[in-house]
């Protein structure tokens, strides 16, 4: 066996397997993401939520959870027949929200049908059309919480700081749900926005929150 002693001196720099005593680690680069203490931890889970699309920081920091899917779309069932309930049984006096008539002719059945249900549907598709939104903004502005969104624990929070939105806010966030759903396109627009609550990253933003810059959370 040899007895040689190893030669005395500093290992050679470039043996990644040497270590070096204490204190001769160079000093970090002012390059370097987190200088001379550990990296601090993320303001907020990304996990789900992503990074900060609207800026260098996430603005769900410090927010509740975001609410789910299923959760909203139950609140806003609730909340559609909170709303019209009402107000077909208000209209049933003046023959329901849709009228039918066979005008006598049968060779006019389908013109007078047609004509009677455009008119009248039109006309009470306005006045739904003027309680949900003003439904929705005054909810909303009061606390971020429709009785539906109350009873499921959810509010809407504006996006940039979580704050209960102002009344503009509110009503621009009625208005670009209420508007296509009731006067043009509804089954088309309930698809998109239901669409984008599962798939839009990083914030679960429909249309009317798009729109309105607001996010839907979770309350206690």
């Amino acid at each position: 066996m040899s007895n040689d002693q190893p030669t005395s001196g500093q290992p050679p720099e470039d043996d990644p397997f040497s270590k070096k005593p204490p204190g001769s680690q160079p000093p970090p680069s002012s390059g370097s993401p987190y200088g001379s203490a550990p990296p601090p931890p993320p303001p907020h889970d990304p996990g789900p939520y992503g990074g900060g699309q609207y800026g260098g920081t996430d603005p769900l920091a410090g927010m509740p959870p975001l609410a789910e899917p299923g959760k909203r779309i139950l609140a806003r069932l609730i909340d559609f027949l909170i709303i019209s309930i009402p107000l077909y049984l208000i209209s049933l006096p003046w023959g329901g929200a849709v009228e039918m008539s066979d005008g006598g002719n049968d060779d006019d059945v389908s013109d007078v049908f047609a004509q009677t249900y455009s008119g009248h549907q039109l006309l009470w598709s306005l006045i739904a059309l003027v309680v949900y939104v003003a439904y929705d903004t005054y909810f909303t502005h009061k606390d971020g919480r429709t009785l539906g969104k109350r009873l499921l624990k959810l509010r809407v929070a504006m996006l940039n700081d979580g704050r209960v939105p102002d009344t503009g806010s509110a009503f621009l966030r009625a208005v670009v749900l209420w508007v296509p759903a009731l006067l043009c396109c509804p089954c088309l627009w309930w698809l998109i926005n239901i669409v984008l609550m599962f798939t839009d990253k990083p914030y679960k933003q429909g249309l009317q929150d798009k729109a309105a810059k607001t996010v839907v959370v979770v309350t206690n």
